[in-house]
């Protein structure tokens, strides 16, 4: 944080309102490792408050193993906790806030301990029969998912217990398992392997991360190359959607021991846009610790190759041929098949920071910044009676066929906003130091609206949790009968829940975005709704023998149990939860980009230094 928080200290927007790098490097005065901060007074005075990242967070795990519970997270028996060396969290409000980090612990103390008894080995865990599914090709996606969580959370014997069955299992599962999907294996298992070998100190590239030259590992469990020595099978077995595809974009089906690929068996062998462009922040970074340009490369000539694509306003159909690369059909929305396509136009520019291996990807930043132009003009809505804004689809690609239908996936783009406005700096400090572009401070105001309807569609709910999709009431529309079951709720008319809709997946979109806000302003109301959040986990998905499960419907409170629990629950929800709750210097968004799955991968430091460009 200190490095990236004295770059602002030299900015200087240009004319765009965005700041020139190369001005910026020329301030510096050549950098010279930590030279040049010893001789700047912005920093000086920085350097006597903040601290350098402390990862993983072991210190302030002791503070959370004080903390003893009940065994029932909502119900959670804070006892008296002593602060030995953390002063400024010694307030009552963040006593608080320590408190409840602590429950978050447990409740994933549960949900490991269910998966662990029951389905170790499996992809998911169905908590209420007791056993394990493969859904995802059957390579313990689960145990890949949550190690880096257990990793943040400091919880050792998660670590050695995953840890060990990767090290133990997971390469024979590479030679032997069948299909899996490209996208779920590269987010889930590809990005869990490789936060976890730069975790557990194999990659020593961020400062503050406290790894040994000879590579031994910071938790308990395997060394972090183990972790890499997988990441790069099995990156080599992906890449046979690349190799096999007629042009730059990678089927969608991969057969791991067989080392091929083929098209998806529906939509005419289509891939999903999101699923083509959330590849490159994964293989990019494979490049950079194993020094094989061959992963990087591929994945970004999709990039590449979309660049020149014709677009409506930068916003894309959600599917595209392979075959042929071209989009298919017109159907534009940002929540399933179309989201991370967005995310990951952000996000792998601010990985790269606008230089990645000599390439100049400044390009992705424009389209992301044309694409939110365009979503602000086709897509942002107002609902009634009471004005929440929302994000709508266009189905068949055309403004005049303009659906009220939003996908809780979709919450994801609150958090994007702001990480794209502020570049994951605190806001006050962007703006103390003339950063925020007047298209900067509009996307912001976006993201915090956007946040706030997000929070709604839970909030509207008997169960205080939000549906898989909610449409928003528009002029003429006088749907009846279909609201969230909350007699109460401010915004009972504005969102409308359809019966085959009302189910809830244990998703992590909104929490994570306000994980983000949170960082990124300070408001103290973003963990409070993080907090009701978590409680409706509690009161309503949670299993007594183990784990938690996806739920029938939000807006009944003894809804049917869906008997599953996912993967990212245990791989994003809880993991941003905990960091909401937490420091803001553990993992700080100006050192790390999480990729889609929530898994930290670091941006290098020469993306660092330029990704304010």
């Amino acid at each position: 944080m200190l490095m990236g928080l004295g770059y602002l200290a030299f900015l200087q927007p240009d004319q765009s309102g965005h700041t020139n790098n190369k001005s910026l490097l020329r301030n510096l005065g050549g950098y010279n490792g930590h030279r040049w901060m010893k001789d700047s007074p912005f920093l000086k005075k920085f350097w006597s408050t903040h601290r350098l990242p402390n990862l993983p967070p072991k210190l302030r795990l002791g503070l959370l193993r004080q903390v003893s519970s009940s065994g029932n997270s909502s119900n959670h028996q804070e006892n008296e906790v002593k602060l030995p060396f953390i002063a400024e969290r010694n307030s009552p409000e963040e006593l608080v806030w320590i408190k409840r980090q602590a429950a978050v612990v447990d409740a994933f103390k549960h949900a490991w301990n269910g998966y662990k008894q029951f389905a170790l080995g499996f992809d998911e865990l169905q908590p209420v029969s007791r056993r394990g599914i493969n859904g995802l090709g059957g390579i313990g996606a689960t145990a890949i998912d949550a190690l880096d969580t257990a990793m943040i959370m400091g919880l050792d014997d998660v670590v050695e217990e995953a840890g060990g069955w990767i090290e133990k299992e997971l390469a024979n599962r590479f030679s032997h398992q069948g299909q899996v999907n490209l996208f779920e294996t590269t987010i889930r298992v590809l990005g869990g392997l490789l936060s976890a070998y730069h975790l557990s100190g194999g990659d020593t590239s961020v400062p503050g991360i406290d790894g040994s030259k000879n590579g031994v590992a910071l938790s308990p469990g395997p060394k972090p190359e183990v972790y890499l020595k997988l990441a790069k099978d099995l990156g080599d077995r992906l890449m046979a959607a690349f190799e096999a595809s007629p042009s730059a974009i990678p089927f969608s089906d991969v057969v791991l021991s067989a080392r091929s690929a083929h098209p998806a068996a529906g939509e005419r062998g289509a891939s999903s846009t999101s699923e083509v462009t959330t590849l490159q922040l994964e293989f990019w970074y494979l490049s950079k610790v194993t020094g094989d340009p061959k992963y990087g490369k591929a994945a970004m000539r999709v990039f590449e190759h979309i660049k020149g694509l014709p677009k409506l306003e930068g916003l894309v159909p959600i599917y595209m041929n392979p075959h042929s690369g071209t989009f298919q059909g017109n159907n534009i929305r940002l929540g399933s098949r179309g989201d991370s396509y967005y995310e990951y136009l952000l996000k792998v520019w601010i990985q790269q920071g606008g230089v990645g291996d000599g390439q100049d990807v400044q390009y992705l930043r424009d389209m992301y910044d044309e694409a939110m132009a365009g979503v602000k003009h086709l897509l942002v809505a107002k609902s009634v009676p009471n004005g929440l804004t929302f994000i709508g689809e266009l189905p068949s690609g055309r403004n005049e066929d303009f659906s009220p239908k939003m996908d809780h996936l979709v919450c994801f783009l609150a958090g994007n906003l702001a990480l794209g406005a502020t570049r994951g700096f605190p806001e006050k400090d962007a703006k103390e130091s003339g950063f925020l572009s007047e298209k900067d401070v509009q996307d912001l105001a976006l993201a915090k609206e956007l946040a706030r309807t997000c929070y709604e569609m839970y909030n509207v709910t008997t169960t205080g949790l939000a549906p898989e999709i909610a449409y928003f009431r528009t002029e003429g529309d006088h749907t009846e009968g279909m609201d969230g079951g909350k007699p109460n709720a401010q915004y009972k008319e504005d969102i409308i829940i359809k019966p085959l809709d009302r189910h809830n997946l244990l998703r992590p979109e909104t929490v994570e975005s306000l994980f983000v806000l949170y960082r990124i302003t300070g408001d103290s109301m973003y963990r409070e709704w993080g907090w009701k959040i978590f409680q409706a986990f509690e009161a309503h998905t949670k299993i007594s023998t183990g784990g938690y499960s996806s739920i029938d419907d939000v807006t009944v409170a003894n809804s049917y149990k869906r008997d599953k629990m996912e993967t990212f629950f245990l791989g994003e929800t809880l993991k941003y939860l905990f960091l909401l709750f937490g420091e803001d210097d553990v993992l700080p968004l100006s050192y790390f980009v999480f990729n889609t799955e929530a898994h930290p991968l670091p941006i290098t430091w020469e993306g660092a230094n330029s990704v304010l460009s």
